[in-house]
């Protein structure tokens, strides 16, 4: 409940206006706009002194973002003359999804104001196009209600109000958009299973933000942090008891051993299921920035949903704070790989360039397959139906959690107005290292379990393509990891438990073996580059044309696995190539290279083996050929074993299995 008004009797809050927390200028775009609709709103109200001085006045600032004015976490000045539009990612509210997935038909928008000034209510259709639907001319302290059909919003659309002061400031104290409690399926409350690894600072700044969100914390059970780091959150005791004080005994720390995101997850899961308190669990990393926000609405939008629903929030850039990193992600069935679900959208959209009014694909509705588990709601009933994630350690467990959700007939929906911010994929390359393995051999039974088609689609094929890439980019430690994920899908699903805490450190240990897995901070730890003949005459490179392409794999794969590389080249890189760089198609073309890391921080060198190649090969294609020939068997095998693999029961026996390492053993 908002302090500054009432609702309608018996409504409860949907969607309430937040402004952000603190002095946060970096994403004040996600929160309002100081430019509105001139045109709409001319046609509007017509031409009267007052609106026309307004309108110079949006005129004068628009080019200077929210100038002048002050603001609190529940409302904002809007100086003389000016607009404030929350036509925003926080502030609009996304109607379609309220239409697609919950009874809602209606709803209440409640505004309060103080001084004197107009406020418009605009809505948008699927294909962004806008329009002013009610507007009210507001004196003195005043709270204007308008009622919203959400009847019309079967496919896309927001709502959202614009606040127009005249001759002197307009304060908005305050909005909230309600609906009829009666219409909610359940009241429930919810429990945060929070997974961390060696990043304390980050998890105590999330702990502090839950704790000082008074609305949010009257929501909250428990917030579960499960530890499996080496610097724990314990080894920080004063600051852990101030928290813990904050929170009112609603912090439970767990330490375990490494078992990864699924194994973290599946603890916090598996701990609010146990405690019977909670009607949901929200699953989220630990090197977030959380808007608290996000929690409160997911909560109230899983309430209202007609079956029980997963909800998401979605992940922008921590490092570029407008930036929004993906709308929404479905699973291509035939490829078996995850993407946009919308085809117009955009990754790494920036609102403070593009605002969400600007942005047609914004306002048509996205269904997706799976939310990530930066944060995503899951109702604690779908737990023990469906069971905890798969033993997968990380990557493809929130994809494919979402997709067995589905096929029980639990949706997913990623909520606008509910988001994190994370460091962007961009940042990161996972694809490469050690996480490669991971990365194949979850795909590969996710699809076993998922996919609709023969022998996966299209993905074995793919697959062997990527091998191909790997190998002939002298990525030969990347390329052993992807073999052994291969030979570990093929050996069946009955030792995932068993070497959940084990996989890891088995092969890291292999990265002191290859040339291109060791890294150093800088280039002149290196020899220093030398060519006598630089690759293709000194010219560019670029990616061979589709219609040439197997002829011109056939020619680089025989150079790699035959050709002899030059003794200079094994004794000085060729070349110090940017990982932007780094593409499979101009690495082919090196003897030995040095080649940076995504973050920038470390290098490796790279360096051309003949041997080794024709061995990765010859193994890549042995691999392949038995998941295509066994491809129905091994789908047979992994399906039965699918409910027995991510049963309480089966959990228990690995959390027991993988306790936190003493101190000593650690130590050592």
């Amino acid at each position: 409940m908002n302090d500054t008004f009432d609702l309608p009797d018996g409504h409860r809050e949907l969607h309430r206006l937040v402004m952000p927390l603190g002095s946060n200028s970096e994403t004040l775009p996600l929160y309002v706009e100081n430019s509105a609709n001139v045109s709409t709103f001319e046609a509007a109200q017509g031409s009267s002194d007052e609106v026309m001085e307004a309108l110079a006045g949006v005129r004068r600032a628009a080019a200077g973002g929210v100038a002048g004015g002050s603001y609190t976490r529940s409302g904002i000045t809007v100086p003389a003359g000016q607009i404030r539009s929350f036509g925003t990612y926080f502030n609009a509210f996304p109607a379609s999804y309220w239409r697609r997935w919950t009874r809602v038909r209606e709803v209440t928008l409640t505004v309060a104001t103080k001084g004197e000034g107009t406020i418009v209510v605009n809505r948008s259709s699927v294909n962004g196009r806008s329009r002013r639907v009610a507007s009210k001319v507001v004196t003195g302290k005043a709270t204007s209600t308008f009622t919203l059909p959400v009847t019309a919003f079967g496919d896309g659309g927001w709502y959202w109000f614009d606040a127009y002061a005249g001759a002197g400031s307009l304060e908005v104290n305050g909005a909230a958009y309600s609906a009829p409690e009666s219409l909610a399926r359940v009241r429930g409350s919810f429990s945060i299973a929070m997974t961390t690894m060696n990043k304390v600072r980050y998890c105590f700044e999330n702990i502090r933000t839950v704790a000082e969100s008074p609305q949010l914390l009257e929501l909250l059970d428990v917030m579960y942090v499960i530890d499996q780091g080496s610097d724990r959150l314990r080894d920080h005791a004063d600051e852990l008891a101030e928290l813990e004080e904050a929170m009112g005994g609603k912090l439970r720390v767990i330490e375990q051993g490494n078992i990864g995101g699924s194994g973290g997850f599946s603890r916090g899961m598996y701990e609010a299921c146990i405690a019977e308190k909670s009607t949901y669990v929200v699953n989220c990393d630990d090197d977030i920035s959380i808007e608290p926000i996000s929690l409160e609405r997911l909560v109230t939008f899983a309430d209202f949903a007609t079956k029980p629903t997963l909800v998401g929030a979605h992940m922008f850039d921590l490092n570029n704070r407008t930036s929004l990193l993906a709308f929404g992600e479905s699973v291509d069935r035939w490829r078996f790989h995850y993407g946009l679900a919308n085809d117009d959208s955009k990754y790494n959209h920036d609102l403070a360039e593009h605002p969400l009014r600007a942005t047609r694909w914004m306002h048509r509705r996205v269904d997706v397959d799976y939310n990530g588990w930066w944060m995503c709601l899951i109702p604690t009933d779908v737990v023990r139906e469906i069971g905890l994630s798969l033993p997968v350690f990380i990557k493809w467990d929130d994809a494919e959690y979402g997709l067995r959700a589905g096929n029980a007939g639990y949706p997913t929906v990623t909520l606008p107005g509910a988001g994190v911010w994370h460091v962007s994929w961009g940042e990161k390359d996972d694809l490469v290292g050690w996480q490669a393995f991971f990365h194949e051999r979850n795909r590969l039974i996710a699809a076993l379990l998922h996919s609709p088609y023969e022998r996966g689609g299209r993905l074995v094929k793919e697959s062997h393509f990527m091998d191909i890439k790997h190998i002939i980019s002298m990525q030969y430690y990347t390329q052993t990891g992807r073999l052994m994920a291969q030979r570990d899908v093929l050996a069946g699903p009955d030792h995932l438990h068993d070497t959940i805490g084990t996989d890891l450190p088995e092969i890291r240990a292999l990265a002191a073996k290859f040339d291109d897995a060791v890294q150093k901070k800088d280039v002149d730890d290196f020899p220093a580059v030398r060519t006598n003949r630089p690759p293709r005459k000194g010219r560019g490179f670029s990616q061979p044309r589709r219609l040439l392409m197997p002829a011109w794999t056939i020619k680089q794969l025989a150079k790699q696995a035959l050709a002899k590389p030059s003794s200079l080249s094994l004794e000085h890189p060729q070349e110090a190539i940017a990982h932007e760089d780094a593409r499979w198609w101009k690495l082919s073309h090196y003897e030995s290279a040095l080649v940076s890391n995504a973050e920038g921080t470390q290098l490796a060198w790279y360096k051309r083996d003949p041997k080794r190649a024709r061995e990765l090969l010859t193994e890549a294609a042995r691999t392949h050929a038995e998941l295509f020939a066994k491809w129905n068997t091994l789908r047979e095998q992994y399906r039965s074993a699918a409910k027995q693999l991510t049963s309480f029961e089966a959990w228990e026996r690995t959390f027991a299995a993988n306790p936190a390492p003493k101190r000593e053993d650690q130590d050592a």
